[in-house]
C-alpha cells in the first residue's frame, strides 16, 4: 500500500511539472511548482507509510548508512514518470522523504535559455576545471548535464562520472561515458576519486566539490590533461573561490593560488526564476571565463578584483548576474520586480534599466 501512495503522488508531480516532492509523515504531500511549495489535496501520508517504502525501496548496500545516520540518498525509477533522487531523513523522530525528478530528456542549450557560445568555451576545453556554482534546486546538474551532452554528440571522449546518486542517464553517441553511483558502484567519493585517474578519461564529472581530497584530486586531474566539471555550493564567483581556499590553511594559499589560476577555465553561478509567462523558471547566470586577467589575479591573491573583472570584458563571456537580470529583463523573460528582488546590487540594475551605465575605469578603479 505503501508504495502505490507515492506513485500516485510522483505521478500527479510529473503530470504538473513539478521539481520537487516533499513528504513529511503524518502530513500531505507537497509539490514544488515553479519554485512555489504548494500542499496536495489529499489524505495524510502516515510515518509508517513512509518508512515502509523506505524499506521497501532502499538498495541493500545503504541500509547501513540509513540505520547509522538516519539520512540516505539513493534513486527510484518509476514506469512512465522517470527517474527521482530520493533523500530519506529523521526529523524530530519521525521519517520525512524528499524527491527530485530527474527528467529522461537532457535539455539543450536553446531548451535552457543558456548562453551558447560561451558554454561551449568551456566543452571545448582540453583540460582544466568547471566549477558549476548555486543553492540546492539552482538547476547546476540540468546546466553540467546539457554541456556534456553537448560534448557527446560532437567529440570522442571518455566521460567518467561520480554522482551520488546518479542523475541522468547518459547514452553514449560520440563519447563513451562510464556513470559511477557513490553506494553502488563504489563504496564512497574518496575511493571512487582515487581510482579514477586510473580509468583512463578525458572528461570528469564530479558531482560535488565535497573536501579538501575532492578539490586536490580536481587539481591532480587538471594538471595531468583531464577535463573536470563539478559543483560547488556558493553564491558568486568570488565566494567559489573563496570557498575553495578555505580548505587549506594560510601557509599553503599561495600554492593554491598558482595551481588554480593555472587549471580554472570557469565558473558559472546560476539561479532560477520564475518565468514572466507564468509557466517554469528561467535560469540566470553569473559567469567568469578564465582569461588571462581573471588568472593573473587569482594567482596574486586579488579576490576583490574579481566582481568587477565580470563586465569588464564582454567578449570572453564573463557576465554578472546583473547583467544577465538586465538581458533576462529587457527580453521580457522575467519582471522588473523579479529581477530587482534578486539582485545582487539592485540600485545599480535599477539604473541600468534606467540606461545609465558606470564605465570601465569608475569600475576597476586605480
Amino acid at each position: 500500500m505503501s508504495t502505490e501512495i507515492f506513485d500516485d503522488l510522483l505521478y500527479l508531480a510529473v503530470e504538473n511539472g513539478a521539481s520537487d516532492i516533499v513528504v513529511k509523515s503524518d502530513k500531505p504531500g507537497f509539490l514544488r511548482l515553479h519554485g512555489d511549495l504548494e500542499q496536495v489535496d489529499m489524505d495524510p501520508i502516515y510515518g509508517e507509510d513512509v518508512l515502509a517504502f523506505i524499506e521497501q525501496n532502499l538498495p541493500p548496500n545503504f541500509q547501513e548508512n540509513w540505520e547509522m545516520e538516519g539520512q540516505v540518498d539513493f534513486a527510484y525509477f518509476l514506469e512512465q514518470a522517470g527517474r527521482f533522487r530520493v533523500n530519506a531523513f529523521l526529523q524530530r523522530g519521525t521519517v520525512s522523504v524528499v524527491f527530485r525528478h530527474i527528467k529522461s530528456k537532457i535539455p539543450t542549450f536553446e531548451d535552457l535559455n543558456l548562453d551558447k557560445e560561451t558554454l561551449l568555451k568551456f566543452t571545448k576545453a582540453n583540460d582544466g576545471i568547471v566549477l558549476l556554482c548555486g543553492a540546492t534546486g539552482a538547476g547546476k546538474s540540468t546546466t553540467m548535464a546539457s554541456m556534456l551532452n553537448w560534448i557527446n554528440q560532437h567529440h570522442d571522449r571518455h566521460i567518467v562520472t561520480l554522482e551520488d546518486p546518479i542523475e541522468y542517464n547518459f547514452i553514449d553517441n560520440k563519447s563513451v561515458f562510464n556513470q559511477r553511483e557513490i553506494g553502488i558502484d563504489a563504496p564512497s567519493f574518496q575511493k571512487a576519486l582515487k581510482a579514477v585517474l586510473r580509468q583512463n578519461p578525458d572528461i570528469i564529472l564530479i558531482g560535488e566539490m565535497r573536501d579538501r581530497d575532492t578539490f586536490e584530486t580536481a587539481l591532480a586531474a587538471a594538471e595531468t590533461g583531464h577535463l573536470v566539471f563539478t559543483t560547488l555550493h556558493a553564491a558568486s564567483a568570488q565566494q567559489a573561490i573563496m570557498r575553495l581556499f578555505e580548505y587549506f590553511p594560510p601557509e599553503q594559499h599561495a600554492l593554491v593560488q598558482r595551481k588554480l589560476s593555472e587549471t580554472l577555465r570557469g565558473i558559472i553561478v546560476q539561479q532560477l526564476l520564475p518565468s514572466l509567462e507564468g509557466e517554469g523558471r528561467v535560469p540566470v547566470q553569473e559567469i567568469l571565463v578564465a582569461d588571462s586577467v581573471v588568472r593573473s589575479t587569482i594567482r596574486d591573491g586579488n579576490l576583490e578584483k574579481i566582481p568587477p573583472l565580470l563586465d569588464l570584458s564582454p567578449e570572453t563571456g564573463s557576465r554578472s548576474f546583473n547583467k544577465d537580470l538586465f538581458r533576462l529583463i529587457k527580453e521580457a523573460k522575467i519582471s522588473k520586480g523579479e529581477g530587482l528582488r534578486n539582485s545582487p546590487n539592485p540600485q545599480a540594475l535599477e539604473m541600468n534599466l534606467k540606461g545609465i551605465f558606470l564605465s570601465e575605469a569608475s569600475i576597476i578603479g586605480n
